[in-house]
């Protein structure tokens, strides 16, 4: 039996950066249409059952009513019983069930938050992720049906995970020598000391940026990277910018809409499972994937760590690409 999960974060694309950039809005209705092509597409390729994450918007319940009075539903739809707490936490819980209940690809739609807290969830089970957030690097532009499609690939284990899926990176937190929590894309390091608003966008207030990758055509603070030197997804390395220096000036696009002037220093290489440490000479705050997770204080010892411990991500292309010359799509 053919099984995913689906994960559709309502709170994704919803942050403060909409109010300071021009960036587009997915709203949960669309999120349901998404949800509704991925399953159809996913139950016409094999699908048996899917799982969805419960949530305040109640995208499962709405997809599956949808679905059932159009007559098109022939999967079995399951919204997992867990608490909402309304936090990133009901993403990470659901991700753990879903793994455990052995299924065999997770769809997220959110942004890059949403597929960290996804991430922090799984160990072995491939993942797509769906653009629908804001600042967008890590989950990808594609239509719900073609995810639908390459995700039922993925859960029909006929291929192997090696072939249709690569392992990717993250930046691996450490507190006083403890692993306290993970990035995907990017860590900002920045002297504000308030959570207030999770996302954070103040170029001013940030001293250094950790990326595990950096492109121009990227939105967001990997993209102060990108501008100045191109990180890719199969580099065995990340890279260290620090914003208190002046050595380059660039021109970067920090948010939809918004292309800023920045001065940088030099772009350290961080080798790939070497310790960077960094101590604070004082109060502030770290950014993961663009959420304000961690207050930190003068004197404290972090450590971060770029590995190939992130997930199993779905090369959508070249699954199809694959399933296609084996002739799944015979019948």
């Amino acid at each position: 039996m053919a099984t995913i999960g689906i994960i559709a974060n309502p709170a994704s694309g919803k942050d403060i950066r909409r109010l300071v950039s021009h960036a587009t809005v997915v709203d949960n209705n669309e999120k349901v249409n998404i949800v509704e092509r991925v399953i159809l597409a996913a139950q016409k390729c094999g699908v048996t059952k899917v799982y969805i994450m419960p949530d305040t918007y109640q995208i499962g319940y709405k997809v599956e009513d949808k679905l059932i009075t159009s007559k098109e539903l022939k999967a079995e739809i399951e919204v997992l019983e867990i608490k909402i707490t309304g936090s990133q936490l009901d993403t990470t819980m659901a991700s753990e069930i879903m793994e455990e209940k052995g299924v065999g690809c997770i769809v997220a739609l959110g942004g890059d938050g949403t597929c960290r807290a996804v991430a922090k969830g799984i160990e072995n089970t491939p993942l797509i992720g769906l653009s629908t957030g804001t600042n967008n690097v890590y989950p990808e532009l594609t239509e719900g049906t073609v995810a639908g499609m390459a995700a039922a690939i993925a859960a029909s284990k006929k291929y192997s995970i090696q072939d249709i899926c690569k392992k990717d990176k993250r930046i691996e937190i450490y507190k006083n020598e403890k692993l306290i929590d993970i990035a995907l894309v990017d860590v900002v390091l920045s002297k504000n000391i308030f959570v207030g608003a999770k996302a954070i966008w103040n170029i001013e207030d940030i001293l250094k940026i950790i990326v595990t990758r950096g492109h121009p055509a990227s939105i967001g603070f990997s993209s102060l990277v990108g501008c100045k030197m191109i990180v890719k997804e199969e580099d065995d390395f990340g890279i260290c910018i620090d914003l208190t220096k002046d050595k380059y000036k660039i021109k970067a696009p920090i948010a939809a809409g918004l292309v800023e002037k920045i001065t940088i220093g030099e772009p350290e290489i961080i080798e790939m499972n070497k310790d960077y440490v960094y101590i604070p000479e004082n109060k502030g705050i770290i950014a993961l994937d663009g959420e304000r997770e961690i207050i930190f204080k003068k004197g404290d010892k972090f450590i971060f760590k770029i590995t190939r411990n992130g997930p199993l991500h779905v090369n959508i292309v070249k699954t199809l690409e694959i399933a296609q010359k084996e002739g799944f799509f015979n019948y």
